[in-house]
């Protein structure tokens, strides 16, 4: 999708399609990169919507989506895993390395990954396929997308409310 068409989209839906966005950003989705559309969404929050609800909004899509890849690691990551490990074993040994640093570190090493481009959106299938716990999961996902559509976020608004 076009960065065009989603601003347009925010600027005529507005928080409906800033959650859709950002949820459809952190579920990996090709076309939809947070650079662009969480600091997009800070800006139309300083023109059109109040600060706190809209970042809130983004970041309940962020912790949405990362629960739907836990669950899709959870109920099918271990085939995927299977079948992409068995094709590379250099990628086997990289999630073998994983897997130890989810048991090992949990919740710290998924804080860190939410932290990171593109490991932050994928770390929810091995997190769900290896059984990470649930909870420990979400609180540290939920931590780490506070900081990252934090930034992101309000650096839109700071410079969306220059040129309100």
């Amino acid at each position: 999708m076009e960065a065009q068409a989603i601003f347009h989209a925010i600027e005529n839906y507005g928080l409906l399609i800033v959650f859709l966005v950002v949820l459809l950003e952190y579920l990996n989705l090709p076309g939809f990169p947070a650079g662009v559309i969480l600091p997009f969404a800070g800006a139309w929050s300083a023109r059109h919507s109040d600060f706190i609800v809209t970042f809130l909004v983004t970041v309940l899509a962020g912790v949405l989506g990362s629960i739907a890849l836990y669950y899709l690691g959870r109920f099918g990551g271990d085939k995927l895993i299977r079948f992409f490990t068995g094709k590379s074993p250099k990628l086997k040994v990289k999630m073998d390395q994983l897997n130890q640093k989810i048991e090992s570190k949990g919740a710290y090493a998924v804080f860190l990954s939410k932290l990171l481009p593109v490991v932050r959106t994928l770390i929810g299938i091995p997190a769900g396929a290896f059984r990470m716990n649930i909870t420990q999961y979400v609180l540290a996902s939920t931590l780490g997308i506070i900081i990252w559509n934090g930034v992101l976020f309000g650096f839109g608004y700071f410079v969306g409310g220059f040129t309100a």
